[in-house]
Parts: structure tokens; C-alpha cells; sequence
């Protein structure tokens, strides 16, 4: 009937070690995953039912290196919000122009993506290179890392969603691509074989894990978006717009990404995206930093009860602004604060913040050609 029956979660660390960087504790992530993962196992024994699959969705972007004999990661998880790498992606623009880099990948030259994470942690963790072109280590995005943890490490392999968003996966081609490793500086020794998102991924506990997306294509695979002209807008940590293209993948004529969307059977189906940093994660700036609010619900009553927003906005540009503007190093800003301003304006403009940023994604959309439906 389509009921949720149990469900369990759990929220882990944020890691900050500098500036603009965001990190993960790899077993941290893996303990909370076995652990809901478990509770949900053992409900339904508890209660007469029988599983029948494991679906994955993750961040797609946070990235992960691991040793390939033991499991164990070099590196804490660089999250898809991290920006240590601007520097970086700012000189690959000069070797590889970013017209050249979007046919193939999609995506812009932006630490958002994998690539410069994976390239980061082999130069900055010692031996770590050597050992990776060595085929000692094994990179991933974390629904690889969780499926080579769930499978004993039986199996390495993302989907084809989680895959375009490295900046090494050729999407109009559907491989690794030896032009773009070599530009970033990653061997092919320790990728993963990518799949379709309905494949066989190994088994945990006998169960069988057999769908497998990146969060964003997830929800607009669960939200209906199969067919060219479907949109959707979903509000997590960050804010996603993804509009179905079918088998065309177009390039943004305004800073959106082309991504995969999903791929069954071996047909590709493409998408136009708008990816925005920060939304949810400012609410929880608001409750875990400025001590604001105690819940995250409390924002509602606290927004209601204002009039307008009095000529204060936030530009939540926490770790950079993302689409459609794509600037790493901007930090955020506070605007028109009087003597007057009290916290509930505070609230009121970070939660508004998601819609002037939202606004923006669909007006690049527009541009792009992208008609709304009546």
C-alpha cells in the first residue's frame, strides 16, 4: 500500500577543521547507517515481515578514500559542502576550459565535486599516492563506501547518478574518462564500476541491495519526475531544483548543472539542475550556533508573527554561493539592520533566504528555455 512501517534515524557530527571546510567521520557514518539500518531489520522480524531489498541514497559529492584490504578510511569524509579545494579548481579552469569540461561532465569547475576531493586527500595524507597507484587504496562517494561496508567488501560501486557528479564520469559516454583523470590527478586504480540505478549491488544479511541513488535523483524518482518537463524543488540541508531533459542532455546557457537523472535498463535519462548550498543547514545554524531557536519548527510561529521582513535578508552563502552564481569564497552577509532588529527578523530573513535563492534557480531555468506548466 506504499505505508511507511518502521523508520528509523539519527543525526552525527558536523565536522569544521578550517575555513570553509566540512568534514565527516567515515565510521560515524557507517555506525549510524548499521545501526537504523538494524533497527528497521529487526522490527520487521519482530513483526512477521520479510524484506525484500536495500535502497541506498546519499550525499552525492562527499567523498571518501579507503584502504581496499582493510576497509578502514585514510581520511575523514570531505562533504559536498566543503570548499578547501577553490584554489585548485580555479587553475584546472585554465588547463581545461569550462566548455570543454561541461560536454563531458556536466558540471563546472567548483570544489563542490569529487574529483579535487579525492586529489586532495592523496597529497595531503602521507604515502597516500603511492599506495592508491599502487591500487592499495579505493576511491568513492559514501553509498559506495557504505555498499563495500554492507557487501564486506565485495562489492565497489555507485550508481550512474552518484557517478556524474565526480567530474571524472563522461555522462553523454557513460565511462571514467582518461582525459579528465589525468587532469585531476586520479588514478583509475582506485575507482569504482559504476552502475545502473536498479542493479545488483550484494547482499546484506541475505538481503538483497538492488536501488541505488543519489539523494536528489531519488527524490525526483520519488516525486514522479520521469518524463521531459517534470520538475522538482526539495529542501534538506541544501535546495535542489531538478528538471527532467529525457535522453537530451542539455548545456546551461546560466551556471546549472547537466546530470544524469537516473539509468535503468542501460538507458540514460538527463536533467538540468540548480544546486543551493545552504538551506535546512541554516536553520540549523539558527538553532546549533546562534542559539536562536530550540527546535527547528520554532521558525514557523516565529516567521508567522511578523508582518514583513522588515528590510532584513541573509545571503547564506555559509560555504560559498552555488547556482546559479558559483562563487566559493564568498562568505555570508547580514543586510539591513537597524537598532530595531531583534532575532525573530534574524529567523524570519533565513528562512527567506531559501526563497529569494530558490527564485534565482528558477529564473536561470527560464533563461534556459524551460517554460513553466499551466
Amino acid at each position: 500500500t506504499g505505508d511507511i512501517l518502521p523508520a528509523a534515524q539519527e543525526e552525527f557530527p558536523q565536522i569544521y577543521p578550517d575555513d570553509g571546510w566540512v568534514e565527516h567521520d567515515p565510521e560515524a557514518i557507517w555506525v549510524t547507517v548499521e545501526r537504523t539500518l538494524t533497527a528497521c531489520h529487526d522490527w520487521c522480524g519482530a513483526n512477521g515481515h520479510t524484506p525484500k531489498a536495500i535502497g541506498i541514497t546519499n550525499q552525492r559529492e562527499t567523498t571518501l578514500v579507503w584502504d581496499r584490504e582493510t576497509g578502514r578510511p585514510i581520511y575523514n569524509a570531505i562533504v559536498w559542502q566543503d570548499r578547501r579545494t577553490a584554489e585548485r579548481c580555479r587553475a584546472l579552469a585554465k588547463a581545461m576550459p569550462v566548455a570543454q569540461l561541461q560536454q563531458k561532465t556536466g558540471l563546472l569547475h567548483d570544489p563542490y565535486f569529487s574529483a579535487t576531493k579525492i586529489a586532495w586527500i592523496l597529497d595531503h595524507v602521507d604515502g597516500a599516492r603511492a599506495r592508491a597507484e599502487a591500487g592499495a587504496l579505493c576511491f568513492g562517494t559514501s553509498d559506495s563506501f557504505l555498499i563495500w561496508r554492507l557487501t564486506a567488501g565485495a562489492v565497489h560501486a555507485p550508481d550512474a547518478t552518484t557517478a556524474s557528479r565526480t567530474n571524472l564520469y563522461n555522462i553523454r559516454d557513460g565511462h571514467w574518462d582518461e582525459e579528465l583523470l589525468a587532469l585531476f590527478g586520479v588514478p583509475d586504480s582506485g575507482l569504482p564500476e559504476v552502475r545502473d540505478c536498479v542493479a545488483d549491488y550484494g547482499t546484506w544479511n541475505g538481503i538483497p541491495i538492488c536501488g541505488v541513488a543519489g539523494d536528489q535523483q531519488a527524490a525526483a524518482i520519488g516525486q514522479l519526475c520521469l518524463e521531459p518537463g517534470d520538475i522538482k524543488s526539495t529542501y534538506g540541508t541544501g535546495c535542489f531544483v531538478i528538471l527532467n531533459t529525457g535522453d537530451d542532455c542539455l548545456t546551461s546557457d546560466n551556471q546549472l548543472l547537466s546530470t544524469i537523472a537516473y539509468r535503468i535498463d542501460g538507458r540514460t535519462v538527463y536533467a538540468l539542475e540548480g544546486s543551493i548550498f545552504i538551506a535546512g543547514a541554516g536553520v540549523q545554524w539558527l538553532r546549533d550556533e546562534m542559539k536562536m531557536v530550540e527546535t527547528a519548527s520554532d521558525t514557523q510561529a516565529i516567521c508567522e508573527a511578523l508582518d514583513s521582513n522588515h528590510g532584513v535578508y541573509l545571503v547564506p552563502a555559509f560555504s560559498g554561493l552555488g547556482a546559479p552564481y558559483w562563487e566559493p569564497d564568498v562568505r555570508g552577509a547580514l543586510f539591513g539592520l537597524t537598532r530595531d532588529t531583534g532575532r525573530d527578523h534574524v529567523v524570519r530573513a533565513t528562512v527567506e533566504s531559501v526563497v529569494y535563492q530558490t527564485h534565482d534557480l528558477f529564473a536561470a531555468m527560464a533563461r534556459d528555455g524551460a517554460k513553466p506548466q499551466s
